[in-house]
Formats: structure tokens, sequence, C-alpha cells
């Protein structure tokens, strides 16, 4: 089995075994609000990208709680370019940016546009990317439990502890 395949098979098994921590069901129940609430703004988007709107949204629910004065890419305030990583998005136009510009563009920066098939492991896999694989590669892989990436597993049976900050 390649490593592709296995990674994939995981993300399946987790999904299916994947519970929301009965601590943690009001927070869920914010985050689908907020998804449900906004779901055109993130329907425009994907429109242009060919990026699911439920993916564009869980972004943006994770990087920046919702706010639509922030940049998609990392949070940062939509009168300036990007401060934090990536820094200085959007690279055209000038600021202050609208949340569309540059949510087309931090989709476009972290190569969701080029993702062909959106399954539930691609989709994972693009998510737990889009916030970097240090949980997956770096201190987390060697615990056990293994210390699973909050982007895609907070709240739930599978996450226990650890966030990177930076």
């Amino acid at each position: 089995m390649s490593r592709t395949d296995a990674l994939e098979l995981e993300y399946v098994k987790l999904w299916q075994q994947c519970q929301i921590n009965p601590s943690a069901v009001n927070d869920v129940k914010f985050y689908a609000d907020k998804i449900q609430q906004h779901q055109a703004i993130y329907e425009s988007v994907s429109d242009i990208t060919g990026v699911p709107w439920y993916v564009i949204a869980v972004i943006h629910g994770l990087e920046s709680t919702f706010n639509f004065k922030t940049h998609l890419h990392n949070g940062d305030p939509l009168t300036a370019r990007t401060v934090g990583e990536p820094a200085g998005r959007p690279e055209q136009g000038n600021p202050p940016f609208t949340w569309n510009e540059s949510a087309i563009d931090a989709l476009i920066y972290d190569r969701a546009t080029g993702v062909k098939f959106w399954t539930l492991a691609n989709t994972l896999k693009f998510l737990e990317g889009y916030n970097g694989w240090g949980y997956r590669i770096g201190k987390g892989r060697n615990t056990t439990p293994p210390c699973r990436s909050p982007y895609i597993y907070s709240h739930t049976n599978h996450y226990i502890k650890g966030k990177y900050t930076a």
C-alpha cells in the first residue's frame, strides 16, 4: 500500500470514528450556525475558484472566527497586506481588500484551486496541510496517542491537546 493510500484510509477511518466531545457541542453548534448564516458568501467565492464552499467556510472559521474584516490567509486585517504567514498577500491590488478578493488570493496561493477531487480524504488532507504538517511530521507523530491537528480534529475524541501558534 502506498503512503498516499494509507493516509487516505487513515482520514476516512478517523472520520468514521469521530465523535464530538459532549463539552464542545455548543461550540460546534456555533460554528455550524455561522457557516450556514454565511453560506451564500462562501458559495460566491466557490463559484470563482472551484473550491467547495464548505471548505472555504471551515478555513474562515478556523483562521478568523468568521470575521469578514480579516484575510482568509491568516486572520490579519484586510486594511493592509498580510503580515503573518504568508506575508505580503495579496500581492496585487491595493488595500483595503474585500474579503472575497483576499479569499480568492488565499485559495490560489495555497493551491486549493488545483485540487481536482474533493473527496473526504482529500478535503481533510488539504485542511490539515493548510494549517501545516507539524502534528503529522513534527513532535506530535511520536506521542501516544498521536497529537493530532486541532485544525481538523479539535472538539472531537481524536484531539487531546497541543496547538502551534506560529
